[in-house]
């Protein structure tokens, strides 16, 4: 490939794909676009446009000699992911939304005609929770999947998945206990909309769960308060909306730690580390450059991959895999 365009790269997990797109693909100009240039890190090797994507004809010029797109926001995707196949552009979203999967996976008939690869799925959850169930599952008799998802409270995120993951917040009900490597042991996960248990109905034909819990048990408490009724309509309130979002980009009562772990039956597995933005970043840039062998469609991750080798290849970076059956 000789250019790939990132979008939403100003963020975590678009700095940490950027780095690892120019070290893993060192003859690839990597292009990092936004409305406010001033604002992208400066990644040796990268450069940085100005695009509004929301402006077809600024998106149109953005496009040429572009062969593939990372997107790491939320800025009409699927009609960017049209965009982009309709010229035969390989498209890759790490978004965690199943109904903004659902939207791009219409698109799978245009992919396959013009030769190109929609890419879901991609990062930590989904993406490396996908890989996880689909080894467990390979290995189990059973088709029920449990996925537990530490994550670190410590951490910096953007406003985007802040207000994600609060807007989540009382839209499943149900939690169980999970056992994650050392140094977590057992924990109790809430039930949460992560994208992969939907899809993971479709693609592997198993009926899935996914819980979250935080490193901090205090933090993971109050996440659970939250979650109830009354308190979660509370939340939508935009003025008590505005509070809870400042106050979770400022306290920061954990690390910087993530766990997921998956078990069907007797099999298990799990991927550890610190810096899940760094994880999803990473993992997005494995599969781009990749892009080139895989089928034409849109596909998720679990569909793209071997899972024990392009785990693998991730865990190298610094991360810890166990899978065990």
């Amino acid at each position: 490939m000789n250019r790939i365009l990132v979008l939403g790269g100003y963020g975590a997990v678009g700095m940490h794909a950027v780095t690892a797109l120019v070290s893993h693909l060192r003859t690839t100009e990597v292009v990092v676009a936004g409305r406010n240039p001033h604002r992208a890190p400066r990644v040796p090797g990268s450069t940085v446009v100005r695009l509004d994507a929301a402006d077809p004809g600024d998106l149109a010029t953005a496009l040429n000699g572009v062969d593939a797109v990372l997107m790491c926001a939320e800025l009409d995707n699927a009609r960017i992911a049209r965009a982009c196949l309709e010229r035969g552009i390989h498209y890759v979203d790490i978004s965690a939304s199943h109904q903004l999967h659902v939207e791009i996976e219409q698109l799978d008939e245009l992919a396959s005609q013009r030769q190109a690869t929609a890419a879901l799925s991609v990062g930590l959850v989904p993406g490396v929770s996908n890989l996880l169930a689909r080894h467990c599952v390979e290995q189990s008799t059973t088709r029920q999947v449990h996925i537990g998802v530490l994550l670190g409270s410590g951490e910096r995120h953007g406003p985007a998945a802040l207000a994600w993951t609060l807007d989540g917040l009382g839209r499943l009900h149900g939690s169980w206990a999970m056992r994650f490597p050392a140094p977590y042991g057992e924990r109790t996960v809430y039930r949460f909309p992560f994208s992969d248990q939907y899809t993971l109905s479709t693609t592997l034909g198993v009926a899935a769960s996914t819980g979250l819990c935080l490193d901090s048990r205090l933090t993971t408490t109050l996440l659970a308060a939250a979650g109830r009724p009354g308190i979660a309509r509370l939340l939508h309130r935009p003025w008590v909306r505005r509070v809870m979002l400042n106050a979770l980009a400022k306290i920061k009562l954990g690390g910087d730690g993530f766990a997921v772990t998956v078990d069907s039956g007797a099999s298990q597995a799990s991927f550890s580390g610190r810096q899940q933005s760094r994880a999803t970043g990473l993992a997005a840039a494995l599969l781009i450059r990749d892009l080139p062998t895989m089928p034409s469609g849109v596909r998720h991750i679990e569909h793209l991959v071997e899972p024990r080798a392009f785990l693998t290849e991730l865990a190298a970076s610094g991360f810890t895999l166990n899978l065990r059956s």
